[in-house]
């Protein structure tokens, strides 16, 4: 049965109680990671390019995939680094997007978990719980980076954009909401001579998100059916 959720509810307590007292704080730390991803993966879109020059600044790069990536796939590796600087969780898994609005991201480890966003709800499976959590899109677009996502004019006044300038040997932007309803308070995306490398999402926690992408593929084309997502016969469904 569908039951209405709080927008950041995303867990089931009857079925979160465990005895191993640390892996339950560590699955809460990966699903507060989980639910901010669903919100922020278009941002993942808005920061591949198609062979960018070495010397084009982070802006410039991605205005020019503003204007001409459609799709992509890869894989990626996460980290969650708390306010003292020490990992508290690792992951990694697979991402494909379409523009505009339709992705599916997939964790394989440390567990089991598919987001997937069809164009109007966003759906976010807990193989273990067995539990799914689905959102319009529209809620997500509106004031989180996932806005950046439609490649818009819309989508860009949602966020205050800007450089960074060159760190670690990449080039930086950040993305501000102006609305701080969407978990992250600010993104930055960090461009390599040969494109997008890294991405970190700051949150109101204190913590923040490290991603790597590895082997990603511009504009191939996608199989329609990964950005459709039907709920297991047997999972509780929460949300709209």
């Amino acid at each position: 049965m569908t039951r209405a959720a709080g927008a950041y509810n995303w867990r089931k307590v009857s079925k979160t109680t465990r005895p191993e007292v640390a892996r339950s704080d560590m699955r809460f730390v990966f699903h507060r990671s989980v639910r901010g991803i669903a919100i922020v993966l278009g941002c993942i879109a808005a920061a591949l390019l198609p062979g960018p020059q070495a010397r084009a600044s982070g802006m410039e790069r991605f205005s020019q995939f503003i204007n001409s990536t459609q799709s992509a796939r890869g894989e990626f590796e996460q980290k969650i680094v708390d306010k003292r600087g020490k990992i508290v969780q690792q992951s990694k898994g697979s991402l494909a997007f379409s523009r505009p609005g339709k992705f599916r991201w997939t964790y394989v480890k440390p567990y089991a978990q598919l987001i997937v966003g069809d164009g109007s709800k966003v759906w976010i499976y807990d193989e273990d719980l067995k539990q799914v959590t689905v959102k319009r899109m529209g809620q997500a677009l509106t004031s989180t980076p996932a806005a950046l996502l439609a490649g818009n004019n819309d989508a860009m006044r949602a966020f205050k954009i800007a450089e960074q300038g060159a760190k670690d040997g990449l080039q930086w932007v950040e993305a501000v909401p102006n609305e701080k309803e969407g978990g992250f308070e600010r993104v930055r995306m960090g461009f390599g001579a040969g494109g997008i490398e890294a991405m970190e999402l700051f949150d109101s926690f204190g913590q923040h998100t490290l991603l790597r992408f590895v082997s990603l593929v511009r504009n191939p084309k996608l199989d329609a059916s990964l950005f459709h997502f039907t709920p297991p016969k047997g999972a509780d469904v929460i949300g709209e």
